[in-house]
This record gives structure tokens, sequence and C-alpha cells, in this order.
């Protein structure tokens, strides 16, 4: 008769082994499910009132769940959404917005880490609005920001949101200047949006925040050609990560090359000396260094009238960006447009109505059903 014990053991345990070697399953216990199954108890929704107080007072949990609502395309979550954002727009605006950028590989989660977990350390309270890129093909994200940022995410002066770009070329959400101000309400003194790579495309950032910052590394070939020259033109910043070991000389070179290239660049902000620092995220090394520049760059703007002046072109350009979103939306959601749509696609692919003659058929359902 085989020993009870024997038939709970993999082969390979020695034959006077006792039951350390043994696994057992255990019998669960059966309790009956609720009517309908799974899922259990429904979230309530909150009113308007409960968000707004929620932001103000710093519940991390509200802020979420606002900034779900507000990056929410449901009409009615849009109405609300919008309702809570002119409630909170008093108590924006008082923080330092940030943008990073740079190549695949720069490092920008470590270095926004290190950066982050080091002011939070000084008292500030930081948001980081970390945008993933959406999948082309099922219109999913990572969001893994939080735990390649484990660290910082885990610091109660810091607060990380990450967010899908829903395809968006800019590199940010089409939501993210009213999460910018939603984080300002609910105390963050420091925002710092990170983006999905760069290019000549990918600049929206810069129309959103006060500093624009370019991470670039040494070592990787040729340095200075994945960068776009676009996108140099508009940084007031730019930072080579990663000089550490072996890679410190490549890096003081680069550093050295690029300074060359922005000192016969017109800088973005006016009277202001575009600086190319090093720094590594990794161990820590120049990063107190980065944001001294960055505190110089403030101090440049509020001497000169500048910010205000800035945040102004910034509402100005959220007005436009609302605009496109809210006439996209009308034109999709009309009933003429919706229900002609999926014919006109079908004939466009197939080569029989020409591109333009199915936009123009379009604009006319929805201006004919308008009237």
């Amino acid at each position: 008769m085989t020993h009870p014990d024997r038939d709970n053991k993999p082969e390979w345990a020695p034959p006077n082994a006792g039951n350390e070697f043994a696994s057992f399953v255990m019998r669960g216990v059966n309790t009956p499910s609720p009517a309908g199954g799974l899922p259990g108890k429904k979230r309530r929704s909150l009113t308007v009132d409960e968000h707004v107080d929620g932001v103000l007072s710093g519940n991390r949990m509200i802020l979420a769940r606002t900034i779900t609502l507000i990056e929410s395309n449901a009409p009615a979550h849009r109405d609300m959404g919008q309702e809570v954002l002119q409630r909170l727009m008093p108590h924006a605006g008082r923080s330092m917005r940030v943008g990073i950028s740079g190549v695949p590989g720069a490092g920008k989660s470590t270095f926004i880490e290190a950066l982050g977990s080091m002011l939070c350390e000084q008292g500030h309270r930081v948001a980081v609005l970390a945008v993933d890129p959406s999948s082309t093909l099922s219109g999913g994200s990572i969001l893994g920001d939080k735990t390649r940022m484990e660290r910082l995410s885990a610091h109660p002066n810091a607060y990380i949101r990450p967010s899908p770009t829903g395809g968006n070329l800019g590199g940010v959400t089409e939501k993210s200047r009213s999460t910018i101000q939603v984080c300002e309400a609910a105390g963050y003194d420091v925002i710092i949006v990170e983006t999905v790579g760069v290019g000549q495309n990918e600049i929206a950032v810069r129309g959103m925040v006060d500093c624009y910052m370019l991470l670039g590394i040494a070592g990787a070939g040729d340095d200075l050609q994945g960068i776009k020259k676009g996108v140099i033109e508009i940084a007031d910043l730019f930072v080579v990560n990663k000089a550490d070991g072996d890679n410190k000389a490549r890096a003081r070179r680069t550093q050295a090359e690029m300074s060359t290239v922005l000192h016969y660049l017109t800088p973005y902000t006016p009277e202001w000396s575009v600086q190319a620092l090093t720094c590594s995220a990794l161990k820590g090394d120049g990063v107190a260094e980065v944001w001294e520049s960055v505190t110089r760059f403030f101090a440049h703007l509020k001497e000169h009238g500048w910010l205000e002046q800035r945040r102004a072109q910034q509402n100005v350009g959220w007005l436009h960006e609302l605009m496109n979103q809210e006439l996209r939306h009308l034109f999709l959601e009309n009933p003429a447009v919706a229900k002609e749509l999926p014919h006109l696609e079908k004939e466009v692919a197939a080569g029989k109505t020409p591109v333009y003659q199915a936009a123009k058929s379009l604009l006319s359902c929805f201006q004919n059903k308008s009237r």
C-alpha cells in the first residue's frame, strides 16, 4: 500500500523525506453567490458637490474619480465634468507646470521619480501626469508608470496619474489641460507632464506648461539626430541623462555639442539662455542642479511678466482645443451623420467615392440636420 503522503510528493523527493516536500489541496468553503452573480455592490456615483469638496480637501480617491469623470466622453459625464471644473477653476493656477519629453530610452520615468522624490522631501506636493501610448489596435494602454515610479507613487506628497493618449498625436491626452487644473485645485504645487517620445508633431505639451524640458542621452549612436530640430527649438532646458559610469565622458561631450547647437537657436522664451545640463537620475547626481535651473527659469518668467502672458496663451489654446473636441462630438453624434458614415466608409474603402466628396457629403448631412 502506498503511503498517503507519497502521492502528494514530487518524484524527485528523497525516499525518506517527510511532509516538507508534499503538496496538499484544501477544500474551500462553499458560500452562496449573490443574486446575479459577480460583480457585487456597484459604487455610488458622486454629486458635483462631493467631487468639488473631495478635490479641495485633497482626497486622493475622489481626485482620481474626478479626473476619470473629466476624461470620460459620455455626454452626461461631459456636462457634469465641466460643471465640476468651473467650480474648481478659482482654486487652480498656483502651480509650476513642467513638461518633460525625451527620446525613447532617455530614462524619463527614472528622472521624474528622482526629481519628484526630491521635491516631495522638500515639502512640495507633486502631481505627475504620465501619458501612456494607446494601442492602435485595441485602444488600450499599458498604464505602467506607477510600477516604474514605485518609490514616488508611495510618497504621501505625490500623486501619479497615468492616462492613455487615445491615439492623440500630440503625445498628451485631450483632457490633460483639465487634469492639470484639477490637480492644482487639490493643492499640488508642482505639476509634471510626461509625454510620449518626441517628434515634430508631438509638441502639444508646450502649449499647456510653463517650462518645457527635453531629456536626451549620450552613447546611443548619433546623439542629436534622434531629436527633431522643431522640438529642440521650443525647449527651455536640455538635460543629458544617464551621465554615470563609462557613459559620463560621452554625456559631457553631448552636453558640449548641444550647448553649441542651442547657442545658434532663438530661444522660445525671450531673454532666456537655454542651458544643457547633465545628470544621473539613477544615482541622483545633478538632479538638484536641474531643479535649480527650473526655479531660475520661473523667476525669469515672473520678473518680466511672462508667466501671466503664458498662462493667458494656454487658456486661449485650451478654448480652441475644446471647440475642436465639442464640434467633433456634435458631428459624430449627429443622427444623419451616424447613419451615412458607415455607407460612405465602405464606398471610400472600395474606391467608389473620392474621400473629399465623402467628407463634403457628411458635412452636408450635418448642416441640413442642424438647421
